[in-house]
């Protein structure tokens, strides 16, 4: 369980940015430091591995960057949704986070600026990235490495664009490496389906020349099985039903993934990359470095208390509406709100530990039980819990995006099948007669039982925000669950960055509404 030590996480953390990949063109996009060198000696090449790699792991090292998938992430996809609110004190980051949770977000907002400028920086390394990949003279001349690498980085540029294009609607579409950054500042936005069809393609190369597996020291590598995943959400964002359920189906048919990991292990130190994990942001720590390889995603939702619960910044906690969605006796409430303990209510973390009510923090009687991390490692790294990975896409998910397409396609009993499975995975830890399976097969009633599938085996993930703009219920969920400033046509997307609108001199035009 100790990974934060096992030498194949720097793989994909410690050694991933070197002098030869911080193209110039990054500086404009990047607002945060740079982690991690390359070294001979951290990463010499074994006979599965090639120079390409130089290049494919400055584009991996961003999925960890601040502004990519921590603070603005965890507003933008967590806390503008029903099944969450920020948290901490009322006043606790100011106009721009209320904005997220309450509506609307301020065209000055900074962490919508934060992705615009964290993804795109992204893609601009994932663009120098294949351009110096296709002109490259390796080491090792191998196609098939070639072939492989350029599949890793356009994995991770659709992976980007799908992010940009769900946040903020329009977005310009870059797709080359330019000699002159400041260039990209003033390419036009593209329609949603023009990035669609842009991105389709790069995930549609990357699941035909990505390999099934790595070999365990490169846990974190996406596979065919990642961007099969991905290309089934982005089909299932599109109503593309056919699509979606054949791209689910080859990550469900790859032999790869099950649902052998129970639910309360998932989340925890010994659960990362584990059978149930399709795409997974790697971080580590250790007690000499034990920041500059992670990511302060845990931090930020960590228990906001006081000696051994000072954890972060109390942020993202579950919302009310959330508690009273799940079904009596599920015991994925408990793995997924943490509790404050009273003397009457012992409520007991994963850890079996027992967090005192608001002890010198903040009143927020829940947190987010999934990124708790051992208590052994706080002690003996620090309570800021860097080394979390992020889940971004579980085969769990994948299944139910495969049972939410054969639904809508008229296939109820295949659809009730791989609902089912969600829900018999789920029990194996509950008293016997909870979570019986949906017996229905009436179209109507199983699109209500897989949506709250969704909700409730996802929740705090990330999807449920996305999921409610596209079965288009964002509205009236929203002001169910009190956050009435919510606005259909304005709020299912951020507000082009005024920053960004800036610094196009007027070529970028605002959404609808702000």
């Amino acid at each position: 369980m100790m990974k934060t030590f096992a030498k194949y996480k720097t793989h994909l953390t410690a050694a991933l940015i070197v002098t030869a990949i911080c193209f110039t063109s990054c500086e404009k996009f990047l607002d945060t430091d740079r982690q991690g060198a390359y070294t001979e000696e951290d990463y010499p090449y074994p006979e599965n591995s090639s120079a390409y790699d130089l290049h494919v792991f400055g584009v991996y090292n961003d999925l960890r960057a601040y502004s990519v998938h921590t603070d603005a992430f965890i507003n933008a996809t967590s806390i503008r949704s029903d099944d969450a609110d920020k948290g901490s004190t009322a006043e606790d980051g100011g106009a721009d986070v209320i904005g997220m949770d309450n509506f609307p977000v301020l065209t000055t907002s900074g962490r919508a600026n934060a992705l615009w400028t964290g993804f795109y920086g992204m893609i601009t390394k994932a663009n120098n990235a294949i351009d110096e990949i296709e002109k490259a003279e390796p080491a090792q001349p191998n196609e098939h490495l070639k072939q492989q690498a350029l599949a890793e980085v356009r994995f991770l540029r659709g992976y980007s664009y799908f992010m940009l294009v769900r946040l903020f609607g329009n977005i310009p579409l870059i797709d080359r490496r330019f000699d002159d950054p400041a260039q990209q500042s003033n390419v036009k936005q593209s329609s949603p389906d023009a990035i669609y069809s842009f991105l389709e393609e790069d995930l549609t190369f990357a699941a035909a020349n990505l390999p099934l597996s790595w070999d365990s020291k490169f846990a974190g590598r996406v596979t065919s099985g990642a961007a099969n995943g991905i290309l089934a959400k982005v089909y299932l964002t599109q109503k593309k039903w056919s699509a979606a359920l054949g791209a689910a189906n080859q990550v469900i048919g790859s032999g790869q993934y099950d649902l052998s990991t129970s639910y309360s292990k998932i989340f925890g130190e010994d659960g990362e990359n584990s059978k149930e994990s399709v795409f997974e942001v790697q971080a580590t720590a250790s007690p000499s470095i034990p920041q500059n390889n992670g990511t302060q995603y845990a931090s930020i939702q960590g228990v906001r208390g006081e000696n051994d619960w000072n954890l972060g910044w109390g942020w993202n906690v579950p919302s009310d509406m959330l508690e009273a969605a799940y079904e009596v006796g599920d015991p994925r409430k408990e793995r997924t709100i943490l509790y404050a303990s009273t003397a009457s209510d012992k409520s007991y973390s994963i850890h079996n530990e027992l967090m005192p009510i608001y002890p010198g923090g903040v009143p927020n009687p829940r947190y987010n039980h999934k990124i708790l991390s051992n208590p052994s490692l706080r002690r003996s790294i620090n309570r800021g819990s860097w080394w979390m990975n992020i889940r971004i896409l579980r085969y769990a998910d994948v299944i139910l995006m495969a049972a939410e397409a054969a639904n809508e396609l008229g296939q109820t009993e295949e659809a009730r099948t791989a609902l089912n499975s969600i829900r018999e995975r789920a029990r194996r830890e509950a008293l016997a007669g909870t979570l019986p399976d949906i017996a229905s097969n009436n179209q109507t009633e199983l699109r209500t039982h897989i949506r709250h599938e969704r909700r409730i085996e996802l929740a705090m993930e990330h999807d449920r925000f996305f999921d409610l703009v596209r079965w288009g219920i964002a509205e009236k969920t929203m002001h169910d669950a009190g956050k009435k400033n919510f606005k259909a046509g304005r709020d299912e997307l951020l507000p082009i960055p005024q920053t960004q609108i800036d610094l196009s001199k007027g070529v970028l035009i605002q959404n609808n509404n702000y």
